[in-house]
């Protein structure tokens, strides 16, 4: 026990501790992440019986969650090995470049689950940009002291409004460009409240 510990607390490790950790941060967080999304979308969506449900439910988080297992472990990984091939100091490109060949490896295969985390990476990303209001919140850069800073409400009111036009647009007009997930959700909302012929298929239950 004293000689793990002693491991644990040796900064010689702790570089390749923090990858097992992250490893395993990835994991749980994927599963915290999906398992009720995918819960809902099933009860909400799902087809066939509840076991070919369930089955649909463990597959969706098991794909989550390992998969951003993997991504953190290899950008951790690419960071680790720049920062070697650098004498120990990590550099402002690091960070890019580790997640561009994770983000490649991990998340290049085109499927449900991979294109909503990049389109949630991506809608994030785009967001950043809108100019930041004037805060008392710190204006670190480093991501791990770094306390947010929110949009100026004026530009956000015009990025709300231009995104919301166009994802209406896209659904009316080209659906089949839209994420599945949205298009499911849209469709309940927008299309199935459109139909009933009944008092039980308006307050209850869809046509």
């Amino acid at each position: 026990m004293a000689d793990l510990q002693a491991i644990l607390s040796d900064p010689r490790f702790h570089d390749y501790l923090a990858i097992l950790k992250g490893a395993r941060n990835g994991l749980v967080y994927g599963v915290k992440v999906r398992f009720p999304h995918a819960l809902i979308m099933a009860i909400l969506f799902g087809r066939g019986d509840w076991r070919s449900r369930a089955r649909v439910i463990f597959k969706a988080t098991k794909s989550h969650a390992l998969n951003l297992a993997k991504f953190v472990a290899l950008y951790k990984t690419f960071l680790l090995m720049q920062k070697r091939m650098n004498g120990g100091k990590e550099r402002s490109p690091d960070t890019f470049f580790a997640g561009l060949l994770g983000g490649y490896i991990v998340f290049g295969d085109r499927n449900a689950i991979n294109e909503q985390i990049v389109l949630y990476v991506c809608s994030r990303v785009v967001a950043s940009f809108i100019p930041r209001a004037g805060s008392p919140y710190s204006n670190a850069s480093n991501g791990a002291s770094a306390k947010p800073i929110p949009p100026d409400s004026r530009y956000f009111s015009v990025f709300a409004a231009v995104s919301w036009g166009l994802v209406m647009w896209l659904f009316r007009n080209r659906g089949e460009t839209l994420q599945p997930g949205m298009v499911n959700s849209m469709r309940y909302l927008y299309r199935d409240s459109e139909r009933w012929n009944s008092l039980r298929t308006l307050l209850w239950h869809n046509t």
